[in-house]
């Protein structure tokens, strides 16, 4: 995987969401370097990081082991937002003696109903030719029914070329992925033992993500998990209110 690296001490690696990339939690990169040493990472079809056809939670956890083995790293803490949050579980459950800690901001381990088809239908819909522009872009996804926020976040993912744009993640490949992105298995036989290590879950207050019904499935997993609610900030909390959550964060691992 893609991956950029600051500061000094122990390990945290950072794991962005769908359609992000390493740089949408470089504010929190910033906040922990004086005390860490964080890896920010681009997933496996995001970013400049390698496509996949397909995808799930077990080869992406392999993924993020893998890399810690490239880093020659024995253990590290991480924090995930949303599908990168669920990586960091995934992590956290099959590999736990390599995972001291666990940050996870605004989604649970659970599976949810598909939610992304308006964002799909908007990707897929836009024609990348020598005469798109970015402004043509935005305009496409807003007119399409994404709101202009979520479209000018989604356009971060274009990138030029000599014959116009193109996209830096694998679009066809997380088509492909959703199904396993949005469901929650990582074994086909058997369940994990539960993670009983440090844990942090930071709910967005506006948001539907983390409510009181995943409250079982999440301490079942997770026995010793803290629960923490951000007011005033849907999905995006990290962004919406960055001092708080990089300081919740920051405090958590710290201690």
């Amino acid at each position: 995987m893609n991956y950029a690296i600051s500061g000094k001490g122990q390990p945290v690696i950072l794991l962005h969401g769908l359609f992000g990339n390493l740089d949408n939690l470089k504010s929190l990169a910033k906040a922990l370097e004086n005390r860490f040493q964080v890896i920010r990472v681009d997933l496996p079809n995001h970013g400049q990081s390698p496509h996949w056809s397909c995808m799930d939670y077990p080869a992406l956890a392999q993924a993020v082991i893998d890399l810690m083995n490239e880093l020659s790293l024995k253990s590290a803490k991480l924090v995930g937002h949303s599908m990168g949050g669920k990586v960091a579980m995934a992590t956290a459950l099959l590999n736990p003696l390599k995972i001291d800690a666990l940050v996870v901001a605004d989604i649970a381990p659970v599976t949810y109903h598909p939610r992304h088809q308006t964002v799909f239908a908007g990707l897929t819909s836009l024609v990348l030719n020598h005469q798109t522009t970015r402004v043509s872009a935005l305009n496409h996804l807003i007119n399409a029914g994404i709101e202009e926020s979520v479209a000018q976040f989604l356009l971060k993912n274009l990138q030029r070329t000599e014959t116009g744009f193109e996209w830096k993640m694998n679009l066809t490949g997380l088509i492909n992925s959703y199904d396993r992105i949005i469901g929650w298995q990582l074994q086909d036989c058997s369940t994990p033992s539960p993670y009983n290590k440090p844990c942090l879950f930071i709910r967005g207050g506006e948001s539907d993500y983390v409510t009181a019904d995943h409250r079982e499935q999440i301490l079942e997993q997770f026995p010793s998990a803290n629960v923490k609610t951000l007011n005033g900030t849907g999905h995006w909390l990290h962004a919406q209110k960055p001092e708080i959550f990089n300081r919740i964060v920051a405090e958590f691992l710290a201690n």
